[in-house]
């Protein structure tokens, strides 16, 4: 069933309940909560297709690698977003059309593309108001790898005046009015309806920014690779930066579910080399839609950290949280193509030197990619093993919510944490709070929540819009378990000697 359908049928249901105007209903309309999920989360209680506020969710103590005791002092904290995915959804480099054609290029269209950016900014704000001591931003920052997409991104996260417009002025992309495409939803003629909400989301708005908290970023495959999966060469350049956008295509792509990444590449490669794709409509032309080079993403990235000037490509560094917390960033994007990540001999030989310097400090380890999926990450599972400094190793990229105990051979272990994304439901970062606890001799637990974000303006919209998304939203039940969300995790004993 096309997506615009499975939108219609469930948001016909939502505004009847809600006996919203013709206009359409929206997470606006209603004031919904949005903030730390301890004090307030947001359900669909009655099953109508449309959140409203809940129950505060209070931390709940998780104690596979150890009972955690009472919090005594409050040692770092740390706020997590992950898989922005903020994008030019105007761009001909972008194949929203490729969603008809099921696994595995189903999640190339989403509802609220156009709000990216708004929710980015919404999530910031929500972040500010829990006062972390640093962000981290866990990779997928953008959607295709192009310069104006980071540029976007950054003002967001730095503050400033955020311009998500691209090509000519005014929104044009697949959502448009006229697009008689059954796949995409049409906010001006579609259930719900919001008239106008591609003309307000094109618009410039002024973004707060991360404040006082220090920015720590993450690569992830989309921000290197065209949609994720594709190095870009001179024939994706030539098609973002160009002026022709292909409005769908003559012949399903074959593209296996679970075929390695270097097919799904010469695969790629193969049909853009071949004859014409299929038709195409003229759009506006826009140079800032290149695709950037690893290094100078790497390098605007440590830029916007304040991180050391290096010559490489890779974003591998270590950061300090405050004088008990060491984070060790590892980057595992693939160059050579596909979403899987990889950890290489090198980073190995960085990442052991890096566990011997960290002293008394406790580790965190943070990849885009989880480590258990990643190539290579078995390895640095094992080494993590050995170190009792480490206390967790954090990811994002698989768009959900998950915390999973690592145990170590003796007793004890540390803890493996998944971030779910902004791009689709439930919208939602994680707060990370290092404690020393009150048991004798002291230890330390981690304590976990997530927020949601402020759903003022636009981004509430999207809110809305992302759970009734048939591929992230509602009809799939992605929300997390109760113990993948709040709660605290408790650590056998102290990682490393007394923490201050």
């Amino acid at each position: 069933m096309a997506l615009r359908v499975h939108i219609r049928l469930l948001a016909v249901v939502a505004c009847l309940a809600a006996a919203a105007a013709a206009s359409g209903c929206g997470a606006a309309d209603r004031a919904p909560a949005s903030g730390s999920t301890l004090r307030s989360t947001l359900r669909d209680a009655d099953g109508d297709g449309a959140l409203e506020p809940g129950p505060a969710e209070p931390l709940v103590a998780r104690t596979q690698l150890g009972a955690p005791g009472p919090a005594e002092r409050t040692l770092a904290t740390l706020a997590i977003v992950s898989d922005a995915h903020v994008r030019d959804e105007e761009s001909p480099a972008r194949v929203p059309f490729l969603d008809r054609f099921g696994a595995p290029v189903d999640s190339t269209f989403r509802p609220h593309e156009a709000l990216s950016a708004q929710v980015l900014d919404a999530s910031v704000r929500a972040i500010r108001a829990e006062r972390p001591d640093a962000v981290l931003v866990a990779g997928d920052l953008v959607d295709n790898a192009q310069a104006n997409e980071l540029a976007l991104a950054l003002t967001v996260l730095r503050g400033g005046t955020a311009r998500p417009d691209s090509g000519a002025a005014g929104y044009d992309g697949p959502q448009r009015a006229a697009n008689p495409d059954p796949l995409f939803y049409r906010p001006d003629v579609d259930a719900p309806r919001h008239p106008g909400l591609l003309a307000r989301a094109q618009r410039p708005f002024r973004a707060v920014g991360l404040g006082g908290a220090r920015l720590l970023p993450l690569i992830g495959n989309h921000d290197l690779l065209v949609q994720g999966e594709l190095p870009p060469d001179a024939r994706t350049q030539a098609i973002a930066t160009g002026d022709r956008r292909l409005t769908r295509l003559r012949e399903r792509p074959q593209l296996p579910d679970g075929a390695p990444a270097a097919l799904r590449i010469a695969a790629i490669r193969a049909l853009l080399a071949g004859p014409a794709l299929g038709p195409t409509r003229r759009v506006a032309a826009d140079p800032g839609r290149r695709a950037l080079r690893p290094a100078q993403v790497a390098a605007r990235l440590r830029a916007a950290a304040g991180l050391p000037a290096t010559a490489s490509d890779a974003l591998d560094y270590t950061a300090d949280v405050g004088p008990s917390l060491r984070i060790l960033a590892l980057d595992a994007v693939d160059r050579t193509g596909g979403s899987e990540g990889r950890i290489t001999p090198r980073q190995l030989t960085w990442l052991r030197r890096e566990l011997a310097r960290a002293g008394r400090r406790a580790v965190i380890v943070a990849t885009h990619q989880p480590l258990r999926s990643s190539r290579g990450g078995a390895a640095v599972l094992r080494l993590l093993d050995s170190s009792p400094a480490v206390v967790a190793a954090l990811s994002g990229h698989t768009h959900r919510h998950r915390i999973e105990p690592r145990r170590r051979r003796g007793g004890g272990g540390y803890w493996l944490i998944e971030t779910a994304s902004l791009a689709d439901h439930p919208q939602q970062a994680r707060m990370l709070r290092l404690v020393r606890t009150r048991s004798r001799p002291a230890g330390l637990a981690l304590e976990t929540w997530v927020v949601d974000h402020d759903g003022a303006g636009l981004a509430g919209t999207a809110r809305e819009l992302a759970y009734l998304d048939v591929q992230g939203g509602r009809p799939r039940n992605l929300q997390a378990r109760r113990g993948d969300r709040n709660v605290r995790l408790g650590l056998r004993a102290p990682c490393c000697g007394p923490i201050s």
